[in-house]
């Protein structure tokens, strides 16, 4: 029998009331979140929501290497691919993935319920989404986030084009355009992510909340009694040593520019040997000219908006990447053909024309409302 892409499972407390939990269980993909796993686990938390004997959700990934390294590309890109070969209409299975990833990472912002997400190991584009709303968000010293779209045609989406802007001006620009690799430190410096846990001490984590009493609109609420927990569980002492907040003023003058061309053309120029940032360099200078544009317009459009608006906008540019942009030949550049040598539509950022501009923010749509305009 074959085994779900999520597991669910519901753990009893001691006042007779359960804890709800949900593990990704692709481990050989790292987790990456496919279609069937992100409508699975929409279903199942709105059940939990309206279950009052369900007291919070837990979130994790198996296989102890990922929570999850990001959306299932390699699908999007056969799915383009079979839309052309059969005449159908290009980008729809984009439209669909995109769009119910969106509705599941905006619901977990606005989820009536205590959300911990176990963001151990490796932590990516989807799964940064699906962590970013929690209310807990829990990094270990395995813990490694990036939003690396740059390097496969995409942006950073999932509702980055609002969070990265809640950031320090300019870095949330910095990790866009360069993909840059972060640590539990970095996370927590950031607002990425709220307490620090060994991962030796997950499992007794578990069982400390499951052994709690809750008593909602009390003291011994649910949130109350998970803050007190994990207050007693947090060793920030032991997280690893910082990378981005020993260079934030580096970082700002990097990117605190009019221009996105002269933003990249700072970072590329940059004689700091810094092993990060040399890294974050290379990444940059390989990377999707229209991926770097698309990075700084959205946090341009979106640097007072909602997050709403956010998801809304990400959805029609993400469709766009597929249809008329990059993604395909970064996906298959990177994962399919592996041979590292995309070959992008433009030379450099500079070559990008607004008409390239206006079209990743045209909606594919005719109908209206569109898929998101109810949230």
């Amino acid at each position: 029998m074959t085994e779900s892409v999520v597991v669910f499972e519901e753990r009893t407390t001691a006042d007779g009331g359960r804890i709800g939990l949900a593990t990704l269980n692709a481990p050989r993909s790292l987790n990456a979140l496919s279609l069937e796993m992100i409508q699975l686990l929409d279903t199942r938390l709105r059940q939990w929501a309206e279950d009052p004997a369900i007291h919070a959700v837990w979130l994790d990934g198996a296989g102890g290497k990922a929570f999850c390294a990001g959306g299932d590309v390699v699908s999007l890109v056969k799915a383009l691919k079979q839309e052309e070969d059969e005449g159908g209409v290009r980008g729809s299975h984009a439209q669909e993935y995109f769009t119910h990833e969106y509705r599941l990472d905006y619901f977990l912002h606005t989820y009536p319920k205590p959300v911990l997400v176990w963001a151990d190991g490796i932590v990516m584009g989807g799964g940064l989404g699906l962590t970013a709303g929690a209310n807990h968000r829990l990094v270990t010293e395995t813990t490694r986030i990036a939003m690396p779209e740059i390097t496969i045609g995409l942006y950073p989406d999932i509702g980055a084009s609002w969070f990265l802007n809640r950031m320090l001006p300019g870095i949330g620009a910095y990790l866009g355009l360069t993909g840059a690799n972060l640590n539990a430190r970095d996370a927590l410096d950031l607002g990425l992510a709220d307490h620090f846990i060994p991962r030796e001490s997950k499992d007794e984590l578990l069982a400390a909340i499951c052994d709690s009493h809750m008593v909602e609109g009390s003291e011994d609420s649910a949130e109350a009694v998970i803050m007190r927990i994990v207050a007693e569980l947090e060793r920030r002492d032991l997280a690893p040593s910082a990378q981005v907040r020993p260079l934030l003023d580096h970082l700002q003058s990097l990117t605190r520019k009019a221009r996105v061309e002269d933003a990249i053309a700072a970072i590329l120029e940059d004689t700091n040997e810094d092993n990060w940032l040399a890294a974050n360099r290379k990444r940059l200078a390989a990377g999707c000219p229209l991926s770097a544009r698309l990075a700084w317009e959205m946090l341009e459009r979106h640097r007072h908006g909602s997050l709403a608006d956010a998801f809304r906008d990400e959805l029609v540019a993400s469709i766009q990447c597929n249809v008329l942009g990059d993604f395909a030949e970064g996906v298959r550049a990177l994962l399919i053909d592996k041979d590292q040598s995309p070959r992008w539509r433009h030379q450099d950022v500079s070559s990008i024309s607004d008409a390239d501009l206006e079209a990743m923010f045209s909606p594919p749509w005719h109908q209206q409302p569109g898929p998101l305009d109810d949230l």
